[in-house]
């Protein structure tokens, strides 16, 4: 029986030695390092966001404006073409020809004309001398009137065919980038054909995007109270993230009101030397203030977002974590702007997000985000 109390005693010894080692492991746990960033006042500038659509500055249908039929195609489907470029070339042997039959009915016209004025001169010589009679001269100078007529009408003609020559030879109007041809060479074309291609102009390029009448309204406003700062620079985000490359600038502002949407178009120019942005192409635009102004300002990657909108986790004195809501603006750079729920110095975790939750204390080292 002794023995047996004995070996009881110590299994209870050893497993309150257990109990024990385990508690002071826990007690000796190490707190969760995290890296913190204070709020501060920095620079920034005003954004607003919108979703806008690209719009070709030039967009025209080539058109046959004489008939005949198409001898050449002088350029690849989708290339940049140059203003005067002959895209097209229809069969000019009928033109030729007219220009070449006027220009012969005008030499004849000229030698008329210049024998009534021969005839002219000559009556009038022999109605001084009283040889013959002023009616004479009289048809004389009217036959010299019909001459030059026939001579205007003809140079007139002559001005027509050449036109006509003129326009078997269809030319790019201004600098841009060819589509599809919608005929072939040996077809026949003329005005009623319809559009044999389309060229389009996308450097520069106008991005078209709606604001709100009440935003326009509000901002005019709080430019009247010196609450806010004239517009600046124009950013693009393309459809797949990437930011646009060039900066564009505002330069038109609709007289009118959208109805049913209530909303004022507003448009800005870009350049566009590679191409990228395409005419209707989908892009959100961001219009900065032209001039920064002091906001508080927290790192990026502190704010999370659930449910209930956003939070930071905020590192107090004692290192404890506390979950903060907090209002927020603009978006600059790596840092974001705080309306409300920050003040001035307190630190923000913005690396170590996902070790922590709030009421724990933690390590935490002031710096950026690894």
């Amino acid at each position: 029986m002794m023995a047996r109390a004995s070996s009881l005693r110590a299994a209870l010894i050893s497993l309150s030695l257990l109990i024990a080692g385990a508690a002071g492991a826990q007690t000796a746990a190490p707190k969760p390092a995290v890296t913190v960033a204070p709020a501060e006042m920095t620079q920034v500038r005003g954004t607003a966001g919108f979703t806008g659509r690209a719009v070709a500055t030039q967009r025209v249908d080539i058109r046959a404006r004489v008939t005949g039929f198409l001898e050449q195609m002088n350029f690849r489907e989708g290339a940049q073409v140059k203003a005067g470029d002959v895209l097209y070339r229809i069969e000019d042997t009928d033109y030729r020809a007219a220009v070449a039959a006027t220009e012969g009915s005008i030499q004849s016209a000229q030698a008329s004309l210049d024998f009534a004025k021969l005839e002219q001169d000559r009556k009038r010589q022999l109605v001084r001398q009283q040889a013959v009679a002023e009616n004479e001269l009289d048809f004389a100078t009217a036959s010299v009137g019909q001459a030059e007529g026939q001579l205007a009408q003809l140079e007139a003609t002559l001005d027509q065919a050449k036109l006509k020559l003129s326009y078997t030879e269809i030319t790019a109007p201004f600098d841009g980038i060819i589509g599809l041809s919608a005929v072939d060479v040996g077809a026949l074309v003329g005005p009623e054909s319809g559009a044999l291609t389309t060229l389009t102009q996308l450097d520069p390029i106008y991005v078209t995007f709606p604001v709100a009448t009440a935003t326009v309204l509000d901002y005019q406003e709080r430019i009247a109270a010196g609450k806010a700062t004239a517009l600046g620079a124009v950013h693009l985000t393309l459809a797949n993230g990437t930011p646009f490359a060039q900066a564009g600038s505002l330069d038109f502002v609709a007289p009118t009101v959208q109805q049913g949407t209530d909303t004022i178009t507003l448009r800005a120019t870009f350049a566009n030397p590679d191409r990228i942005l395409r005419d209707n192409a989908l892009v959100n635009v961001t219009l900065e203030a032209k001039t920064p102004e002091a906001d508080l300002t927290i790192p990026r990657q502190a704010v999370q977002r659930d449910q209930m909108g956003a939070f930071v986790l905020v590192v107090d004195a004692q290192s404890k974590v506390e979950l903060r809501r907090v209002e927020t603006g603009a978006t600059q750079l790596d840092r974001i702007v705080i309306t409300s729920g920050l003040k001035e110095g307190e630190n923000v975790i913005v690396d170590g997000i996902n070790k922590v939750r709030p009421g724990i204390t933690v390590d935490a080292a002031t710096g950026q985000a690894g």
